[in-house]
Parts: C-alpha cells; sequence; structure tokens
C-alpha cells in the first residue's frame, strides 16, 4: 500500500521498539494555493496557526460534541472535573516539554482553572534524546512518541482537567516486537502499586497479534496478568484499535510488506483492556468529496475532494479517510476467544474476542488540536492537527475517570457494562457523502484505501475490511459514548467485574507490528 507522506515525519519514527498499532497523526502545513479557502476550516488560539481545507477542534469542541460539558463546568469549577481521580498514560519515551505544553493549553481554554496536575514519571531514567529524528527506533524515534504523549496529556486533560495526569515514559529495546514490552509492564505493574485504586489508565501502542507467534495467547498471559493484577485493585485499562484499518504490516519484512489477511492489534484485543475504536466527528461541517484525487499534481488540497457544506450539528462516521490513507483498526482477535459480555454480538463474526468495544473522534481532518514545542528543530513550535485512535483513548479514559469520580470507587474491567448499557452510546452506521460515483465517500468498512500519488485518484486496497452496520460492528463497536449516559451507567454498577468470561485459547498465526506511517 502507497502511504502519502504528507502526515510528516514525526508519524513515520512513532513506532519504535514496541510499535505502534495506533500511532499519533500529526497533519503537515500543506502547499498553499489560490484554490485553497478564503475562511480556514481550522483557526488555532494564538499564536493562531490556520488550515485551509483540515477542520479541527479545541477542548471546548470536544466537550460539547459528547455531551462532556453537562457533566461539569470548567468556567464555576462544579460538577465531574476529574477531582482526585488519576489518569496514567503509558508511552515510549515521554514528552521533554509535557509541562509547559500543557500550560499552554491550560491557559488557551482553562485558564481559570488551576494549574494542571501533571507529573511525568521514567522508571528507566530521561531519555537522552541525543539522536532525534534520524531514524524511528531508539531515542531517534522520540520526535515521534513526544508527539504521541502531547496528544495523551492535553486531550486527557481537555475531559477530565482536574485530575491528576501522569506520564509514564519508557524507552523499550531497539528491536521492534515483544522485545520491548517486559519494560512497559513492569512500569504498568508498578503504577498499579502506586496510584489509587480506580486509576484509569490509556495506551496508545500496540502491536498485530501475529508478532507473537504460537497457536494460543500464551505468550500474552504475563502480560495480561498485570491487566488483571490492575481490574483486582479496581484498575480500568483502555487501549487504541489502531490506524491501518484491517491491515498489518509483517515483521519477518523490516514492516516493508503487509498481510495479504485482516488482521488485528494487542493489547486492543485483550479481554482485560476496553478497545477504543475510530470515528470522524464531523461537528459544524459535512463532507461533500466530488473526487477522489485529494491533492493535485502540485501537491495542494484538492477542493472538490476536500469540499463541505456547513451544518451546526455534531454527527460521528466510521473513520476511513482515503488522503491519508488512515482508518480505525478492529477486527477478531486470533489469541482470545469470545468473552462472556460478547456473546450476543454479532454472531456471524465467529467465536472470537472482537475489536472494538467503543469509538470516539479519531480524525485528521476534524482532529484536535495540541500544543508542542519539543525539538523546535524538527517540529514547529504552536498548534497542530492531531488524530488517530490515540487520540481517541485517553480522551475515553478521562471520561471514564469521571465516572469513577461519581461512583465514589473504582471500576476495574468495565466491558460488560458497556455491552450491558448500550443505550448510552450514539450507534455509527454506513454513511455515503458526496457524490455517489466517489469511492472516497463510501464510509461503510475499515478496509484501507491505497494513495497512488499527487493528482491520482485513490482505490480501495485489496484487503478486506469489516462493516459498519446498525448495533455492534468491528470498526465503532457499540458506538460513542453519550457522555452523561455514559458516566451514570458505568457509575450505576454495584461491583466491578474482575472475571471477563470463558478461557482464551484460539489459533494465531506469524505475526507482527502494525505501524502507522
Amino acid at each position: 500500500m502507497k502511504k502519502l507522506l504528507m502526515l510528516s515525519t514525526l508519524t513515520l519514527a512513532v513506532l519504535i521498539a514496541a510499535a505502534t498499532a495506533s500511532g499519533a497523526i500529526v497533519a503537515t502545513d500543506g502547499v498553499a494555493s489560490p484554490q485553497d479557502a478564503t475562511t480556514p476550516a481550522c483557526t488555532s488560539p494564538a499564536p493562531v496557526h490556520t488550515y485551509a481545507w483540515l477542520h479541527c477542534y479545541g477542548a471546548p469542541d470536544i466537550r460539547a460534541a459528547y455531551g462532556v460539558d453537562q457533566l461539569g463546568n470548567t468556567a464555576t469549577q462544579q460538577g465531574l472535573l476529574g477531582q482526585g481521580q488519576t489518569i496514567v498514560l503509558i508511552d515510549s519515551y515521554g514528552e521533554p516539554n509535557g509541562a509547559a505544553d500543557l500550560k499552554a493549553f491550560h491557559d488557551a481554554y482553562f485558564p481559570n482553572l488551576p494549574a494542571p496536575n501533571y507529573t511525568a514519571v521514567y522508571p528507566n531514567g530521561s531519555p537522552d534524546f541525543k539522536n532525534v529524528g534520524n531514524g524511528q527506533s531508539g531515542s531517534s524515534g522520540a520526535a515521534g512518541w513526544a508527539g504521541e504523549a502531547a496528544l495523551d496529556i492535553e486531550w486527557s486533560y481537555a475531559i477530565a482537567p482536574l485530575a491528576h495526569i501522569v506520564l509514564i515514559g519508557v524507552p523499550p529495546a531497539e528491536t521492534e516486537g515483544v522485545q520491548g514490552f517486559p519494560n512497559m509492564f513492569k512500569a504498568i505493574s508498578d503504577a498499579i502499586d502506586t496510584y489509587p485504586s480506580g486509576t484509569v489508565f490509556s495506551m496508545s501502542f500496540g502491536v498485530t497479534e501475529q508478532t507473537f507467534g504460537g497457536a494460543t495467547n500464551q505468550p500474552t498471559k504475563k502480560f495480561d496478568a498485570v491487566f488483571q493484577k490492575g481490574i483486582a485493585k479496581g484498575d480500568t485499562f483502555f487501549a487504541s484499535s489502531g490506524d491501518n484499518g484491517s491491515m498489518g504490516v509483517s515483521k519477518q519484512h523490516r514492516d516493508s510488506v503487509n498481510y495479504n489477511f485482516p488482521t488485528d492489534g494487542w493489547p486492543a484485543s485483550s479481554p482485560y483492556v476496553t478497545a477504543v475504536g475510530g470515528t470522524q466527528l464531523q461537528y459544524g461541517w459535512r463532507w461533500n468529496p466530488q473526487s477522489d484525487v485529494a491533492f493535485t499534481s502540485a501537491g495542494a488540497y484538492n477542493p472538490s475532494y476536500f469540499g463541505y457544506t456547513a451544518d451546526p450539528t455534531a454527527h460521528n462516521v466510521v473513520w476511513n479517510e482515503s488522503w491519508c490513507p488512515c482508518a480505525t483498526g478492529g477486527g477478531p482477535s486470533v489469541l482470545y476467544a469470545r468473552p462472556s459480555w460478547q456473546a450476543g454480538v454479532l454472531p456471524s463474526a465467529g467465536n472470537h474476542r472482537l475489536v472494538p468495544d467503543l469509538a470516539w473522534n479519531a480524525a485528521v481532518n476534524g482532529g484536535v488540536l495540541v500544543y508542542t514545542s519539543f525539538f523546535p528543530s524538527i517540529s514547529r513550535v504552536g498548534w497542530h492537527v492531531y488524530g488517530g485512535t490515540s487520540a481517541s483513548s485517553p480522551q475515553v479514559a478521562a471520561l471514564t475517570a469521571l465516572a469513577v469520580q461519581r461512583a465514589g470507587h473504582g471500576l476495574g474491567n468495565i466491558n460488560n457494562a458497556i455491552y450491558m448499557n448500550q443505550g448510552a452510546f450514539n450507534d455509527v452506521v454506513n454513511e455515503r457523502q458526496g457524490s455517489t460515483s466517489i469511492i472516497s465517500g463510501d464510509l461503510s468498512k475499515n478496509q484501507m484505501f491505497d494513495y497512488n500519488g499527487d493528482g491520482f485518484a485513490v482505490t480501495w486496497d485489496p484487503i478486506p475490511g469489516w462493516n459498519t452496520t446498525t448495533g455492534y460492528d468491528m470498526t465503532t463497536g457499540v458506538g460513542t459514548p453519550n457522555a452523561p449516559a455514559y458516566v451514570t451507567a458505568l457509575a450505576g454498577r454495584k461491583e466491578r467485574i474482575v472475571a471477563v468470561g470463558p478461557g482464551y485459547s484460539g489459533p494465531t498465526a506469524r505475526y507482527t507490528i502494525a505501524r502507522s506511517e
């Protein structure tokens, strides 16, 4: 599959050792054109930066679109704002300017609130950042991870601005695959021991399941044991479902060859984790593509592709952007059997764990604004538009921290409650936008597109995806949370769920790391 490199060299560096199926995607500024919209689709806070065709959201927009603002008032500091809660974010290498960048985010959106309660923890020592930007592995990949961490920090804070935000930065081994996981999971285990019951964890990393090899989930059991330890204490775990639709790349071919069959990612597929898929939130606009050529031969945004109409309502469609190309991860696990709480959903999908469980905005066109000041020789200091299910997971984790706040106790594994309370979610169904002859507007599945170069039309990739349907599906799960109903449903539980259903054994194939480029 041909990748559009408009997404910046940062995204090429996001995936290092324990490399991600869900790396943050940052939009570049693009090539200016006389055809650019007179009124930019996106205007950031000061220092002002604009994007002619890409839409973006600040903290108040997302809070309003999903009903988070109905739970807590940031002006009066009343209601559920995360008071007394802890959110732990797991990233490789961390963010060297995390505190300063979060302060800039705070000053732009919540200047009346107290200074953010933010802690950066580096269990293996602070990275040296001596070789940043010169590759994808080791400290050279730290620039991509810094963007990932900044996204996680600022957008978990956007949903729960009075919570304690903890970033754990762990440099994994320099070889891609599971070698980096022991460090990461040692750090997670230590965090479970350190932070209060009811801590909510977000993980924006992953590997394709076949990375583990073998015919059962045996290799993941030692890592799942860490999740079980946290669940028994009342902690909750979230993971991004990935940004490559149903596709996965082969470790055996140094991440240069995709498997020729649909794949799924771990830890999102673990039944001890809530998997967060992606939507495209169209809030104040509706996409109206009239062309499958995303960029002109000169590299400029094509108005016929990126065109849109005004619409004041908030609307979620399955995340599948052909210009990127990028799409929500999802599908049946090859490592885990069907958990009891998924027994009644999508029986045609077989007897395996299905991913994702729910979804949240992950789009790049319609992404979230992130302030960054790290590595100025590589990345412009200021506001950037970010997307990916890496944006989805920390926001849903923070929303769940508000449910923990209301409940007054930890919730543990919430998956049973999700499937028992599907009325707390807005279903995402298949949809066509724009001209009926334009395949880019076919928002009905997570089958990836191929980008064939500037000035050329995108085409479908031959690897099949999974359909977006009424009710549960393997692209957006049960749908997007209606924040007040979601919090009420989780907080109303009388006990947390520790057991997750039958034993997990299932066929596996040799597999590797899914990467976002």
